[in-house]
Parts: C-alpha cells; structure tokens; sequence
C-alpha cells in the first residue's frame, strides 16, 4: 500500500475543497454515526462475533468512523469528493493531532474495506476485535472533537 498523502495535498490535488461550514449536514452525519454505533453494540451483544461474520463488523465500524471523521471536516468547511477522497478525509485525522499508530491503523482499515467490498476479501474475529476496540478508542475522541472547536451542536 502507498503512503497516504498529506492533507494540504489532497488540497492541492482539488480532491479536498475549502467551503463554508455545513453545520447542518455534519450534524446528520454525527447522529447517523451515533445510530449505526449504538446498532453496533446491539448487535455485537446478541450475536457472538466470529469468522464468518467479521467482514461485517469491519465494515460498519469503517462506516462509523468515516461519518465521525467527514463531520468534523464539514464542521471546519472543507469537503472530500472524487477518487482518494476517503484517503483525504482519513489524512484529515493527522492534522487533529492523532498518532502515526492511530492514521496508520484507520488507512488500513480503509484498504481492507475496499478489499471487502470489491474483492472478496475475508477477515477472522481476531482481526475484527481490534477494529472494535479500535473504535471503541478513537470515536469518543472524534466525536468530541466536533464539538469542541465550535459550539454548533
């Protein structure tokens, strides 16, 4: 896998845009994100998590995580779109003062979704574990800062 590109080029490259804020639209998405995780938890309590049924928790902690994410970036007025834009939107999280270990981790997760999803990729529970942990970890953290900064919410 390439090394992920800084945000500033993502600017550069007109994949990332400056605009003004969509408070409304980040909002949304922090409450759909709050709903697929709640759903989340539900489901990991009645269903014993294991390897036929990983991808599946692979894939919604991905989506809940991306929400977070492209919520704090409306937030701050700026929009992804396009090819790389999730690329984008996850070099965003560097500039929020995450570890290397943490950006790291999130651009894996986002290249073994796509791998799920376009190429028949399969994972075990072992490595679905750590994505929720992994986002039982970091999505406080994310949602907290989108309401940090402004007091929008």
């Amino acid at each position: 896998m390439r090394p992920l590109k800084t945000f500033e080029e993502f600017l550069r490259l007109g994949i990332v845009r400056k605009r003004t804020p969509d408070i409304a639209r980040a909002k949304s998405l922090i409450e759909e994100a709050e709903k697929r995780k709640k759903f989340l938890e539900e489901v990991r309590l009645k269903i014993r998590l294991n390897n036929e049924n990983a991808n599946y928790f692979v894939e919604s902690s991905y989506d809940i995580l991306i929400e977070i994410i492209r919520a704090k970036l409306l937030v701050d007025g700026f929009n992804a779109s396009g090819i790389g834009a999730h690329e984008a939107e996850i070099s965003y999280i560097k500039k929020l003062s995450f570890s290397e270990k943490e950006i790291r981790f999130m651009n894996d997760l986002r290249y073994f979704r796509k791998g799920i999803l376009y190429y028949g990729k399969h994972f075990d529970a072992e490595y679905s574990k750590k994505v929720l942990d992994f986002l039982n970890r970091i999505y406080p953290k994310l949602k907290e800062l989108n309401y940090a900064r402004k007091n929008h919410f």
